[in-house]
C-alpha cells in the first residue's frame, strides 16, 4: 500500500476497516441527530446585519425601548352587507379588540386600536365603507414569533366567516411566517426529484445497486450536516433557509463526488485490477480530484462570509458544512461501502452496461466531438463565446430587490390581506417604517423644533403617511414616529419614498439639530441589504477568483489553465444571470413555464449563485482537465490528450450535470420566487457549463493554445506540486491498454 498516495492509502485503509468505518459514520449520524433533538434548532426566520447599518441601529434602539421587535399586525375586517359605520359592524370590531387585549402575553394591548378609537377613523376605513382595520402589535422579537402569531390567529378564527364577516390578518410576523412555511414546502418538494436522480444514475452506471450507492452516501452526508448545523444554530444566528441550501447542495455534490469515484473504481476493476489496486488507483485519481474540487467549492462558499449579513453567513456555513462532510464521506465511507459490496456492486446490471467503464482512448462519440471541435477551433471558440455573451446581455438590466408580501403565493392569508390593503388602503401598513430620533433630551428646543418640522412635512406628504402618534421613551431620550410607505415594502414606490425620506425630508428637518435620526423597518432593512451587497460584491469576487486561481495553479502547474477556467466559469455564470433576468424580471417566457414575474431579482440570488456555481463548475473542469493532464504527462500530445480526456469523462460529467440540473430544478418548481430564481439560475449555469463550456470551449481553446496550456514560468517552479492525477509507482493498466491501441 506504500506505493499509493495519501488519498489512495486512505481509500484502501477504509476498505480494509470497512465495518468500523461504516459503523463510525452511522454513529456520527445518530449522535448528531440525537444532539440536534436534545438541543433543538434555533434557526432564525429573520436576518440581521453584522455591521453598523442605519436600519440595524434603529432596530436595536427600538428593541431596547419595547423589549422586542415592532411586530405590527393589521387585522382586516370586511363585510359585503354592512358598512363600518353600522352599529353591528362597530360592535363586532369592539369585540375583536377586547378579545385581543385579553392576551397580553402575545399581543400588546396598548398598541391595539381600531378605526373607532381614532378621530375620523384615522384612515382605517375603506372608501366604500365595507372594510375597516384594527392595528395591533405582537410582543417579543420576530425570531420565534410563530407561537404568538398563532395566538392571534386563534382569536381571529372565532370571528372569521361568521355572520357575513371576513376577519384576516397580515403584518411583519405574518409575512415572515408565510415565507418560512413556503420555504419548508419547497424543501419538502426536493424529495420529488429523487426518483429522477436515481433513474439517471441507473442509466449512467447500468446497474441498480451501483446507482443506489451515491444516493445512500449523499443521504448520510446530508443527515450528519443537518444535525451539526442544527446544533450550531444555538451558537450562531443561522437562517431557516440554510436548511434548503444543505439539502440542495448536499444532493448535488454528494451524488457527484461519489459518482466520479465509483466510475473510476469500476474502470480500474474492468481493466483487471484487484479490489485493493482499483481502490488505490481510484483514490489517487478520482478521490484526489474530489478533494481538490471540494476545496475550490469551499473557497468559493467562504466568500459569502465577507458580506456582513446573517443570511449570507447562514448560506456559507450550511453549504460549506455539507460540502466538507460530503468530501469526507466520499473519501472514507464510499471505499468502505465498495469494499463491503465487492463483486455485488454491479448487481442488477442492465443489458447495455457491459464494458461501459472501459476507457475508449480516441474512439467513440465524445472523442469524435472533441476532434470535430478542435478541427474548427477558432470558429467554435468564437461562436460559443458569442452565444454565452448573448445570453448574458439581459443581465445589464438586472435590478436587485427582495421578496415582500407581493411575492408570497396567493394561498397565504397575509398575501390576500396585502392585496386588499394595497388596493383600498396602503400596502405599507403591513410593515410600517420607524423614524427613530435619539438625543440626550428630545425636549430641548433644537430637537423639539426639528421633530415638529418633520411631523409637518409628513402630514403634508402625498405618499408617506404618518399613521400613529409620536412615541417617547420614559427618559425622554428617544422619539419614534411611525409612517407607512406606499405599496409593498420592497416595491419601487416604497424604496423611492424611503430614499426621499432619508435623503431630503429628514435632513431638511434636522439640519440645525444635534439629534441622531435612524430610519428602520422592513423597507429600510431591505434598502440597506441591497447597499451592502453592492458594496461587498467586488470584494467577494476578488476573494473567490484570487484564491481559486492560486489553487488551480498549484493543481495544474499552469498559469494558463486557471485563467481560462475562471473566464469560462464567468461566462456560464453571466449567462445564467441573463436568463433569470429575462425570465423573471422581463417575463420573456410568456408565463409558459409558470414562474412568477417579479420587478426585481432577489438581491442575494446573484451573489449566492456566483459562489455556488463558481465552486461547482470547477468540479467539471478539475475532473476533465485532470484526465487531460494525466494523458498529456504520459504522451506529450496535446490534441490526443484533449480527445482522451473528453471521452474518458463525458458520460460521467453528463450524468453528474443532469443530476445537478434535476436537483436545482426542484427548487424552480417551488412556490417562492426567490427559490425559483435560484433554481433556474443554478440549473441553467450547470447545463451550459456541462455542454457549451465542456464540449466546445474547452477543446477549442486547448487546441488553439496547444502546449501553451501548460505554461508555467520558471520563477514559479518553487510552488508546491498538488497535481490531481498523481499515479502510483506501477503503471496504470489503463495506460498500457491505451498505449497498445
Amino acid at each position: 500500500m506504500h506505493r499509493f498516495g495519501f488519498t489512495g492509502r486512505l481509500a484502501v485503509w477504509s476498505a480494509y476497516h470497512r465495518s468500523n468505518v461504516v459503523l463510525a459514520w452511522i454513529a456520527a449520524l445518530a449522535v448528531t441527530l440525537v444532539l440536534a433533538a436534545l438541543f433543538g434548532g434555533d434557526f432564525r426566520t429573520d436576518y440581521e446585519f453584522t455591521s453598523p447599518q442605519e436600519s440595524q441601529r434603529a432596530r436595536d434602539v427600538l428593541r431596547a425601548l419595547h423589549g422586542g421587535d415592532q411586530l405590527n399586525e393589521i387585522i382586516l375586517v370586511q363585510s359585503p352587507s354592512r358598512r363600518a359605520t353600522d352599529p353591528d359592524f362597530q360592535k363586532r370590531v369592539t369585540e375583536i379588540v377586547q378579545d385581543l387585549r385579553a392576551h397580553p402575553e402575545s399581543i400588546d394591548a396598548k398598541k391595539t386600536v381600531s378605526y373607532i378609537d381614532l378621530p375620523g377613523g384615522g384612515g382605517l376605513m375603506s372608501a366604500d365603507g365595507h372594510a375597516a382595520l384594527i392595528s395591533t402589535q405582537l410582543t417579543g422579537d420576530l425570531n420565534g414569533s410563530a407561537a404568538r402569531l398563532a395566538a392571534l390567529h386563534e382569536v381571529l378564527a372565532k370571528y372569521d366567516a361568521h355572520d357575513d364577516y371576513r376577519v384576516r390578518s397580515g403584518g411583519v410576523a405574518s409575512v415572515n411566517d408565510a415565507l418560512s412555511n413556503a420555504a419548508r414546502h419547497d424543501l419538502a418538494a426536493e424529495a420529488n426529484v429523487l426518483p429522477i436522480a436515481l433513474l439517471v444514475l441507473i442509466i449512467v452506471f447500468g446497474a441498480v445497486v451501483t446507482a443506489l450507492v451515491p444516493l445512500g452516501v449523499a443521504f448520510i452526508a446530508i443527515g450528519v450536516t443537518f444535525g451539526l448545523v442544527t446544533v450550531l444554530s444555538n451558537v450562531w444566528e443561522l437562517s431557516i433557509f440554510a436548511t434548503n441550501v444543505i439539502s440542495g447542495i448536499g444532493l448535488a455534490v454528494g451524488i457527484d463526488y461519489v459518482l466520479f469515484i465509483v466510475a473510476r473504481y469500476r474502470e480500474q476493476r474492468r481493466l483487471g485490477q484487484s479490489q485493493e489496486e482499483a481502490l488505490g488507483y481510484a483514490g489517487d485519481t478520482a478521490s484526489r480530484a474530489v478533494l481538490f474540487s471540494g476545496a475550490t467549492v469551499v473557497i468559493a462558499l467562504l466568500g459569502m462570509l465577507i458580506v456582513p449579513s446573517t443570511i449570507f453567513r447562514s448560506f456559507a456555513i450550511g453549504a460549506t458544512a455539507v460540502v466538507v462532510v460530503a468530501v469526507l464521506a466520499a473519501l472514507t465511507l464510499l471505499p468502505a461501502v465498495l469494499g463491503m459490496l465487492g463483486p455485488h456492486l454491479n448487481a442488477l446490471a442492465l443489458p447495455w452496461s457491459r464494458g461501459a467503464d472501459l476507457p475508449g482512448g480516441n474512439r467513440g462519440f465524445w472523442a469524435s466531438i472533441a476532434r470535430f471541435v478542435m478541427w474548427r477551433a477558432p470558429k467554435m471558440a468564437l461562436y460559443s463565446s458569442l452565444f454565452l455573451l448573448l445570453l448574458t446581455a439581459p443581465w445589464l438590466t438586472l435590478r436587485l430587490g427582495a421578496s415582500g408580501a407581493g411575492a408570497i403565493p396567493a394561498r397565504f392569508e397575509t398575501r390576500q390581506v396585502f392585496d386588499v390593503l394595497n388596493r383600498e388602503f396602503s400596502g405599507g401598513l403591513l410593515a410600517p417604517t420607524s423614524i427613530v430620533v435619539t438625543a440626550p433630551n428630545i425636549g430641548v428646543p433644537d430637537v423639539a423644533q426639528s421633530i415638529g418640522k418633520l411631523q409637518i412635512a409628513l402630514e403634508t406628504d402625498k405618499s408617506i403617511r404618518l399613521i400613529a402618534p409620536m412615541e417617547t421613551s420614559p427618559r425622554a431620550d428617544i422619539a419614534v414616529l411611525t409612517v407607512a410607505l406606499p405599496g409593498d415594502g420592497t416595491s419601487d414606490q416604497a424604496l423611492s419614498a424611503l430614499d426621499r425620506l432619508r435623503g431630503q425630508i429628514i435632513p431638511a428637518a434636522f439640519k440645525d439639530s444635534s439629534a441622531q435620526v435612524s430610519v428602520g423597518g422592513f423597507t429600510a432593512m431591505n434598502a440597506d441589504f441591497f447597499a451592502i451587497i453592492r458594496a461587498y460584491t467586488p470584494t467577494v469576487f476578488a476573494f473567490v477568483l484570487g484564491l481559486s486561481f492560486l489553487l488551480l495553479l498549484l493543481i495544474f502547474r499552469s498559469v494558463v489553465v486557471p485563467l481560462k477556467s475562471i473566464v469560462m466559469n464567468l461566462l456560464s455564470v453571466g449567462a445564467a444571470y441573463g436568463v433569470i433576468t429575462a425570465i423573471f424580471q422581463h417575463g420573456w417566457d410568456g408565463g409558459l413555464l409558470g414562474f412568477q414575474r417579479t420587478p426585481r431579482i432577489e438581491a442575494w440570488v446573484p451573489l449566492f449563485m456566483f459562489t455556488i456555481l463558481f465552486g461547482l463548475s470547477m468540479d467539471y473542469h478539475i475532473f476533465l482537465l485532470s484526465r487531460i493532464r494525466e494523458r498529456f504527462d504520459d504522451t506529450g500530445d496535446n490534441e490526443d490528450s484533449v480527445a482522451f480526456g473528453l471521452r474518458s469523462t463525458a458520460n460521467i460529467i453528463t450524468g453528474a450535470a443532469v443530476i445537478m440540473v434535476v436537483v436545482f430544478g426542484g427548487f424552480a418548481l417551488g412556490d417562492l420566487a426567490m427559490m425559483q430564481q435560484m433554481g433556474v439560475g443554478l440549473a441553467v449555469a450547470v447545463f451550459l457549463d456541462a455542454t457549451i463550456v465542456r464540449t466546445v470551449l474547452v477543446p477549442a481553446t486547448m487546441k488553439l493554445l496547444g502546449d501553451l496550456n501548460w505554461y508555467m514560468p520558471w520563477w514559479l517552479e518553487w510552488l508546491p506540486d498538488l497535481r490531481v492525477e498523481r499515479q502510483p509507482d506501477r503503471m496504470n493498466p489503463a495506460r498500457r491498454v491505451l498505449r497498445d491501441e
